[in-house]
């Protein structure tokens, strides 16, 4: 029998049981689960191992192994990108020839691709989570440094994110990495993401058999202007007098209500009446979800970090000993034992496969709708036994 060359990463299965001398597109039984996909130029399929599934893309050995390097390296750059487990060659084949290798990534907990969120032909009343989460991945991409070069519907993948919705990038065959990328280079990302997008709306709509409108078919063209606008925002310098260094916390403050951690500031004089220019260097979209791990060791996404979080303080507000900083710790230890840990664990009994951590947020939004209507604040438990009653309501777009 024909035995690939396998490089696993830690932490993952294998994958030694799977019929590798077989293309991917032959492959039955066993391991197999269907999962809803996007269009594809490569064959893909889905295996399930204990509480994971992975998916399996086959392509030549040199894509294979761009793709599986280029991941790697993201991994460390970005959270927005899908997390590589191996890297597969077929000894036995030309490595020029299609399937001689495959690249194994980790399905996105909770994710699910563009069909999913469409309305008719177009987005419906998700349009503008999409259009900004769209906006925000590019963005993210671009600050680490990724020339993407084949951004598209298909090659995204989607989760619900507290109110808002999470983008993933899943296909990095044509993607480039540097320290820093160019304007150009950004520039044609943008153009390669509105032609893509263009074409991937056209397709929905003939496949719907409706009508395409305008707004529709440059879809692409209102991500890009709201790209510019969240890119400028991070990139543009602040000059300020030496009176004014308030400024510069009120900027940080701001970047990271917008989810972005800061790294470094510069400061420079401005050559000007005694005015420094400062310039934020900006990481990953990540700030209240790094901030909710430090604070608690729960994973969520960033919307829903920042929900958690004020549920949190107002958790502190009520019950929290500030004598010092271990009546904090534990605060913070009886929120998750008394309120976090139980709600999320009937949320799992009652959903099974639905994201706990999303249904906690869900029960947020409803306890705050609640609170609107009472005019006052309302008490936690009795509001989650209503909100399971009510059918467990999530957010609605807005």
């Amino acid at each position: 029998m024909a035995i690939p060359s396998l490089h696993i990463r830690p932490g993952h299965p294998d994958f030694l049981d799977l019929p590798w001398q077989l293309p991917i597109d032959e492959w039955q039984g066993g391991r197999l689960v269907d999962m809803p996909t996007g269009v594809h130029r490569h064959p893909i399929v889905f295996a399930a191992y204990n509480d994971a599934i992975y998916a399996i893309k086959e392509l030549n050995a040199g894509l294979a192994e761009h793709e599986f390097e280029t991941l790697r390296t993201l991994e460390g750059r970005t959270a927005r990108s899908a997390k590589p487990a191996g890297l597969v060659k077929r000894p036995w084949l030309d490595p020029s020839e299609e399937g001689a290798g495959a690249v194994i990534t980790r399905y996105v907990d909770y994710a699910f691709p563009y069909r999913e969120l469409i309305s008719g032909a177009g987005f419906g009343g998700r349009r503008d989570q999409m259009l900004d989460a769209f906006a925000g991945l590019l963005v993210e991409l671009h600050l680490a440094g990724c020339f993407w070069g084949d951004c598209s519907l298909s090659n995204v993948l989607y989760r619900f994110d507290a109110g808002a919705i999470e983008t993933i990038m899943v296909d990095a065959e044509t993607a480039s990495l540097y320290d820093s990328i160019s304007d150009g280079r950004r520039r044609h990302d943008l153009e390669i993401m509105e032609e893509n997008l263009a074409g991937g709306m056209a397709d929905i709509a003939a496949a719907a058999g409706e009508g395409l409108d305008q707004a529709d078919l440059e879809i692409g063209i209102d991500i890009t202007k709201r790209y510019e606008g969240l890119w400028e925002e991070l990139n543009d310098d602040l000059v300020i007098a030496p009176s004014e260094r308030y400024l510069i916390r009120r900027r940080i403050e701001r970047l990271n209500d917008l989810g972005f951690a800061v790294d470094d500031i510069d400061v420079v004089p401005d050559g000007t009446d005694n005015r420094v220019r400062i310039s934020v260097w900006v990481g990953g979209r990540a700030f209240h979800a790094n901030r909710l791990r430090e604070l608690t060791s729960i994973e969520a996404s960033e919307n829903q970090a920042r929900h958690i979080l004020s549920d949190l303080a107002r958790h502190e507000a009520r019950h929290g000993r500030f004598d010092s900083p271990a009546g904090k710790t534990v605060t913070i230890m009886q929120w998750r034992a008394e309120r976090f840990e139980p709600f999320t664990q009937r949320i799992s009994e009652l959903r099974p496969g639905f994201n706990p951590v999303q249904g906690y947020t869900d029960f947020l939004n409803y306890r705050y709708q609640r609170a609107v209507e009472a005019g006052h604040d309302v008490e936690s438990q009795a509001t989650f036994d209503a909100w399971l009653h009510a059918g467990m309501p999530g957010f609605q777009p807005q």
